[in-house]
Formats: structure tokens, sequence, C-alpha cells
């Protein structure tokens, strides 16, 4: 690490801390050369993943974005806020440890959907709905006797 007054580049660690929640690792450092002392910081590199839309676009993924979208399903409903922030980080988890560079959003609705089927079906069928564009009664219902076909099997019936 260069020394910021100096520029020697030969420096030693005297003391390093965990910060900002273990994302980054802040180093107290000493140049070898003038003996002043300086901060650094590493941190892991964000690899940006993009979101494919529908319609071709591309944008950063964000997980606020999932977040505002999950708040929206469970209004309402007996759903903690730790059981969304759960999800959300399921969900982006699962985003970066795709490796890809890029996903669909309909990859990203299908992990929530998936997270949302076994917390609240209600909440389930209110993202469903949006995310999936009922267009008539008859595709909702499919959709919910789909998922009481699921729940029926699950309780033995």
């Amino acid at each position: 690490m260069k020394c910021m007054y100096c520029g020697c580049e030969d420096s030693r660690v005297i003391d390093s801390r965990s910060a900002d929640e273990g994302r980054t690792i802040r180093r107290r450092r000493e140049c070898v050369n003038c003996g002043r002392r300086f901060t650094t910081y590493e941190a892991i590199e964000d690899t940006p993943v993009l979101v494919v839309k529908a319609s071709g676009n591309r944008q950063a993924y964000d997980a606020q974005k999932v977040k505002n979208g999950i708040i929206k399903s469970c209004e309402k409903r007996p759903v903690s806020m730790e059981s969304i922030d759960k999800i959300v980080d399921t969900v982006t988890k699962r985003v970066y440890n795709s490796m890809e560079q890029e996903i669909s959003s309909k990859a990203i609705g299908e992990m929530v959907m998936d997270e949302l089927k076994s917390l609240d079906e209600v909440a389930y069928v209110r993202y469903a709905s949006v995310y999936r564009s009922f267009t008539d009664i008859d595709s909702f219902m499919k959709e919910l006797e789909s998922l009481m076909a699921n729940r029926n099997k699950k309780q033995g019936k």
C-alpha cells in the first residue's frame, strides 16, 4: 500500500479491525520510510448484476425494489419485517450466487414467490397476481387451485 505522505510502497499493518458489520476491514498502517501512520479499508468488490426486464431493458439489481414489492403484498398480513428482510436476503444471495452478470426479472419474481408461498399464502397470491399479470379470473383460479392442491398434499389429504 502506497504511503499517502511520502509515496513509499512499503508499509506494515499495525492493527486490523472489522468494520461496516463485517463487510470491510479497517487497517492501521505505518510507512516503513517516513514512519507516519494512515488508515486503509479493504472491502469485497461488488460485481453489479443487471436485471433484464420483460421489455428487454436492463437495470442494476436493487434489493430495495424487491423489498418494496414484498411489503406491498404483505400489507395487513401478520408478516413481520424480520421475515420480509429474510426473504430479501435469501433472494439477494441467490441472485449473486448465481454467478451471472444478468438475471431476468422473471427469475427474481419466481424466487420471491417460492419464499412467500411458505410464509403467507395470501401474500403469495397477491404477489403472484401482480407478477404473473392475471388477465382473467380463470388464470387466477388455476393458481389458487394449484396452491390448494399443494397445501392438501402437505397436510396428507
